[in-house]
């Protein structure tokens, strides 16, 4: 549960090989710590004990727990919000018979105690295909949007067939609402709207695209919404823009690809987060070889209208939310779906130029099938972290939380 400052040394970590200036020491705090005064007696000594005092970051974790109720169905892919007014919101995609299914359903819960209890969870939208990953936020003009996609993958790996007999007539009995082609007419990305709090909801709205965790809010007051083309034969990434509050949405730009790359089964679950000096980081869940499973980053520094040629930052873990902290430090939250199976974080303070090693906030998965953290900050400092993660006691996925805070 620490941060390991051997990348000081260029060790070689299982992320990667780290360069001299790592552990996120920001460029002027590492020139002014490596240039002590002359004559000190620190002068030799100086750049090892630095580092070691600035790297030093760990995770400590107050509270971990589930939070959805045990009579509560298989839920995946969660995203948590909190909004101006302290309530807390997580969405996810839930009422499933298992990771992929055709019940899926959005569904929701609020606490109004920074996480100590949630209300009872909710449908917010049961489409009559799989609704599945949730994103959820709120924006500055108040409105919750609660993002999805729909999806036939059951279908389409023939899932059906393999099944038990009762759960064989539960999918087929969900299927025959619809015909095949109204079926495929479902497939799509979505943003519901409430402008009340919650209480009632829009009808679905395209986004063009999608990623897990939704869109981002711009200092201009755009929202920006960095993702993936889902049912296009291209399968682009890149970036939908809406300038009404999420009523409407307009494709605003492509995102490149690294040489050799490709984007259809290589490039996934995309999300974004705008700096102090406007540039914009989006980061990818990339599949493409030699790196498969690492985390890529681009910037785009003309409000999303074109954007660098995405880059590994020696990150092994998928997918990341991103979340800009008081301080001005960036929290970069993922999933690690090996050994140690759980969650780690990776900090930033020079806006997302370097990140720290990792920091550990779960480690006791008991396989794969977990992950999608997303990241909020409560109002005395502390982090709240929720993601989805199988159970094999419960049979299920659940929603769990983890209260932490970054210590040096």
């Amino acid at each position: 549960m620490g941060a390991d400052c051997g990348g000081f040394l260029g060790k070689q970590t299982p992320a990667g090989r780290r360069s001299r200036r790592s552990c996120n020491v920001p460029a002027t705090d590492y020139q002014k710590a490596m240039n002590p005064a002359p004559g000190s007696f620190l002068r030799h000594a100086w750049p090892l004990l630095a580092a070691v005092s600035l790297c030093a970051q760990t995770a400590q974790i107050f509270e971990t727990k589930t939070i959805t109720p045990g009579d509560e169905p298989y839920a995946g892919w969660p995203t948590v919000a909190r909004r101006a007014n302290g309530e807390l919101w997580v969405s996810w995609s839930g009422g499933r018979d298992g990771h992929i299914c055709p019940l899926g359903q959005v569904r929701a819960m609020t606490s109004k105690d920074d996480g100590a209890s949630w209300t009872y969870p909710r449908v917010l939208f049961d489409g009559p295909i799989d609704d599945r990953d949730s994103g959820v936020m709120e924006t500055a003009k108040g409105t919750l949007l609660v993002t999805t996609f729909t999806s036939l993958a059951y279908e389409e790996r023939g899932l059906l067939a393999k099944q038990t007999p009762e759960r064989q007539a539960r999918w087929k009995a969900a299927q025959d609402r619809l015909t095949a082609e109204e079926r495929k007419a479902q497939l799509g990305e979505w943003v519901l709207r409430s402008t009340d709090g919650g209480k009632t909801w829009s009808p679905p709205i395209a986004t063009i695209v999608n990623s897990p965790h939704g869109p981002t809010q711009l200092k201009d007051g755009r929202l920006l919404y960095v993702g993936k083309k889902l049912w296009t034969e291209d399968a682009k990434i890149g970036v939908a823009e809406s300038k009404d509050d999420g009523l409407t949405w307009a494709w605003l730009s492509e995102i490149p690809t690294r040489p050799g790359d490709e984007v259809k089964k290589g490039y996934h679950e995309l999300f974004a987060v705008e700096t102090d000096d406007g540039r914009i980081l989006a980061q990818i869940r990339n599949h493409n070889k030699p790196d498969v499973g690492t985390t890529l980053q681009c910037e785009s520094s003309d409000g999303g209208k074109t954007w660098t040629v995405p880059k590994s930052i020696d990150v092994w873990g998928l997918p990341s939310h991103l979340l800009k902290l008081k301080d001005g430090r960036f929290v970069m939250t993922y999933g690690y779906r090996r050994k140690p199976f759980g969650n780690q974080a990776r900090i930033s303070a020079d806006q997302g130029r370097t990140w720290s090693e990792p920091l550990t906030i779960s480690a006791d998965g008991e396989a794969g099938d977990l992950g999608y953290p997303s990241t909020v900050e409560l109002a005395d400092g502390t982090l709240l972290t929720v993601w989805y993660e199988f159970q094999k006691a419960a049979g299920k996925a659940v929603l769990r939380q983890a209260k932490w805070k970054i210590t040096r």
